[in-house]
């Protein structure tokens, strides 16, 4: 949740930023998507709200197939992963532990030592925020928790990574990948509609006086997917 300004100071500091941020969506992504945008931004100064996007994906593209040999790709395991906690990667070893003891999978890609790109894969409820969890059909594999390097980014090689674990999980029997996007993080939804995706359906969230208010659209169904507090 963003907080509201203090100081009518910080008011002019934040509003050529804020029309700068609507000119740049304007003129990427278009009106109806800024404009729901602002809607968002606007209800989050009051209460916490997120419109989520339940996203699917089991058909390969194999043109993200093709990788740079100066690559390797693969499954990461708990050795290869702990020498990657720390900040630069956005990884922590808590995260780590509890990841891998659910059982959950990353699929990295590295370059020489450094890890490039990587994304983690679930078969079971995931947590999404501190207080709320996400539930699937286990016919699926969710993928969460994906990032770029920033040394690395522009090469698509997100995309790549989620499509190798693709082929691989479709090839041991499971109906493709499910994830969640939210509604206003446009950049990473034209890369993973790009690489495929489809929309399903939608999660509404908002926090009021503590509690959970959760509606999902009638598409999020058929993937038995949905988000529900954690307590």
């Amino acid at each position: 949740m963003r907080s509201a300004p203090t100081s009518r100071g910080h008011r002019i500091v934040q509003l050529p930023l804020l029309l700068t941020s609507i000119r740049e969506d304007l003129q990427r992504h278009g009106l109806a998507p800024t404009l729901a945008d602002v809607a968002i931004r606007a209800i989050n100064r009051v209460l916490p709200f997120t419109v989520a996007r339940g996203l699917y994906v089991g058909v390969v593209d194999s043109a993200y197939l093709q990788v740079n040999g100066r690559y390797r790709c693969g499954f990461l395991d708990r050795t290869a992963l702990l020498q990657y906690c720390r900040y630069e990667y956005e990884l922590s070893e808590e995260f780590l532990q509890k990841a891998l003891a659910k059982g959950d999978q990353c699929f990295g890609i590295l370059d020489g030592d450094a890890l490039a790109s990587y994304g983690w894969y679930s078969n079971h409820a995931t947590d999404v925020s501190e207080d709320l969890q996400l539930h699937f059909d286990h016919r699926y594999m969710y993928m969460y928790k994906g990032f770029t390097h920033p040394s690395y980014r522009g090469q698509r090689l997100h995309a790549i990574g989620m499509t190798m674990a693709l082929k691989h999980y479709l090839d041991h029997g499971f109906n493709g990948l499910v994830s969640y996007v939210e509604s206003n993080n446009f950049s990473s939804l034209k890369s993973v509609f790009r690489m495929g995706y489809r929309e399903f359906g939608s999660i509404y969230m908002v926090k009021v006086f503590g509690r959970y208010i959760i509606h999902c659209t009638r598409g999020c169904r058929d993937y038995r997917f949905g988000v529900e507090p954690r307590w």
